[in-house]
């Protein structure tokens, strides 16, 4: 901060992240409502889409909800947080069939300018450990802790899954203690090494590539990264709750990449 700078006031931080997760949840909502008003939160001239199956621009977001079944939309957004100009979400969809999804928004001036998302179809019961796609904890506590929480995930992301190094891995977690909502992954470290064994088995292999985002509040840090499964090209979203020093939660989607002729817009998906 320059010399002689004010620094903002608590309650003013506190109200205007509170005013844009607001915003953002109203405009998911409106997708199921058909509510216009939450439209005005978009900056009309500047809106850059990422979601590639989208054109871009305000244009391209309204042709995508015209072609939805009327009265087909659901959204429940379970978790909401904000990193600065970013609002990050994590919601239940039935958006053309239901969905898990993570969606970020960048807000400039007030209104919001960009926008990411990464859908996995959701599926039709729990995981190996009975957990749910979308449950658990969703309070967000520490948030004079998201700082050094945000460090430690992307170490995490970079030390195992990008560069494989698993000699590591116990260091993250406290013993055995960690709740999995991945649909195919129990709980623990011993469920991780179990699903892991299983996909080697069959051929299937993930890789992570490299990470382009790491947003955070307090206890949750969501990091999105580019990478590949099953040799298809991928955009990995995991979120994960941090407790104590370490990671206690992890929630996740997997989007594949669909091939650069299929693109409505030229943004990229990341």
């Amino acid at each position: 901060m320059a010399s002689g700078a004010a620094a903002t006031p608590p309650e003013k931080d506190k109200n205007m992240t509170t005013n844009h997760v607001r915003q953002v949840t109203e405009l998911l909502k409106s997708i199921e409502t058909g509510d216009a008003k939450p439209v005005a939160y978009i900056n009309p001239i500047k809106y850059v889409q990422h979601n590639l199956a989208v054109a871009d621009g305000l244009a391209g977001f309204g042709a995508v909800l015209q072609q939805l079944p009327a009265g087909s939309a659901r959204v429940n957004t379970v978790r909401a947080f904000q990193d600065g100009d970013y609002v990050f979400t994590h919601t239940d969809y039935n958006f053309f069939g239901p969905k898990i999804g993570f969606d970020i928004f960048r807000f400039e001036n007030g209104q919001i300018v960009e926008h990411w998302d990464n859908l996995q179809e959701k599926p039709a019961s729990a995981n190996p450990s009975g957990h749910t796609m979308t449950d658990g904890v969703a309070h967000v506590v520490d948030r004079d802790k998201t700082a050094a929480n945000k460090t430690l995930v992307r170490s995490f992301v970079e030390d195992i899954l990008v560069n494989g190094r698993m000699e590591k891995l116990s260091g993250y977690f406290n013993g055995d203690a960690y709740i999995q909502h991945n649909p195919q992954i129990g709980d623990g470290l011993s469920g991780l090494g179990s699903a892991l064994q299983a996909m080697a088995a069959q051929g299937m292999t993930m890789k992570y590539d490299r990470i382009h985002k790491v947003l955070g509040e307090g206890n949750f840090v969501l990091v999105v990264s580019e990478g590949s499964f099953s040799a298809k090209p991928t955009s990995f979203y995991d979120l994960f709750r941090v407790e104590n020093g370490t990671i206690a939660e992890h929630w996740d989607t997997m989007e594949t990449l669909p091939a650069r002729a299929e693109w409505k817009n030229d943004n990229g998906k990341f």
